[in-house]
């Protein structure tokens, strides 16, 4: 299918149609709720090659190809040190959607597979890094990242059962590393199960889990070891006695009741109720 403009025209088609209440239209309501673009930003969309990042990357082109806002994008892939299949899975989506990349390298895998302790942390942070690091070097003001509404659900619940903290995912915010940076999340509001749907039904292959520590993670259908996959198999369950569980979560942290709290925090002291009790 590589190259093939008739998968390129189903996809575009797919997205403005079919899918257009799962994907499109929750994807425009974040971008406008959380004032996510500005005109005449600079965002470099990044892409790891999985599905999330990959249909990010084809909406917001499609975004500023019918936007009112001028906006310039680059389509910016990290290669931490995929292997040669990956890569090359990566490169040819690219060329499928029709996505023109920019892709640079780093040995991220290689450091952080070699730490014993929290590599997947340390693998994450390098990066965040390394990305707002070129972002900005190619005159970029934002990253755009592709966590999606599944992804802000679990955060939140994870955060509670094994963090001991109530704790969200912002739809965006400052980096406090690279001054005058911004880091948005414009699938904010697209769930997980839409962008799955939207790539079988375009019959689309994306890679899963390329990290060479946690190679065997990730399967199609989203299973795996993790804490996060437990959050997942949980939330799957209460689902069926509550279809509506999820959207009561995602409510709740745009509903926080301060005034509830025994103790919170904020720009990372921690206060108490007791401040202003008497």
């Amino acid at each position: 299918m590589k190259d093939d403009p008739e998968v390129f025209q189903k996809v575009e088609r797919s997205i403005n149609k079919k899918y257009r209440d799962e994907i499109w239209a929750p994807f425009i309501g974040a971008v406008k709720r959380y004032k996510l673009i500005q005109a005449n930003d600079k965002i470099a969309v990044c892409i790891s090659g999985g599905k999330d990042s990959m249909l990010l990357a084809k909406l917001m082109q499609m975004l500023q190809r019918f936007s009112e806002v001028p906006f310039d994008l680059v389509y910016l892939v990290m290669d931490p040190g995929y292997n040669a299949e990956n890569r090359r899975k990566i490169e040819e989506n690219a060329a499928l959607l029709q996505i023109p990349i920019t892709v640079f390298e780093t040995n991220i895998f290689n450091v952080a597979n070699k730490t014993e302790k929290n590599p997947c942390y340390l693998c994450a942070k390098m990066r965040r890094g390394h990305l707002y690091a070129k972002a900005k070097a190619l005159g970029c003001n934002k990253i755009a990242l592709g966590h999606h509404f599944s992804d802000v659900i679990e955060t939140t619940v994870m955060a509670m059962f094994y963090g001991a903290q109530l704790q969200a995912m912002l739809p965006k915010l400052h980096s406090t590393n690279f001054e005058g940076m911004e880091l948005i999340r414009p699938l904010y509001c697209v769930h997980e199960d839409s962008i799955r749907a939207w790539a079988r039904y375009n019959q689309l292959e994306f890679i899963q889990c390329a990290c060479r520590f946690t190679e065997q993670c990730a399967g199609q259908d989203g299973t795996g070891a993790s804490k996060r996959q437990e959050v997942k198999s949980l939330l799957r369950t209460l689902k069926q006695d509550n279809p509506d569980i999820e959207k009561s979560i995602f409510a709740s942290i745009h509903a926080v009741c301060l005034d509830t709290f025994p103790a919170y925090k904020t720009n990372g002291e921690t206060h108490s109720f007791l401040e202003k009790f008497d």
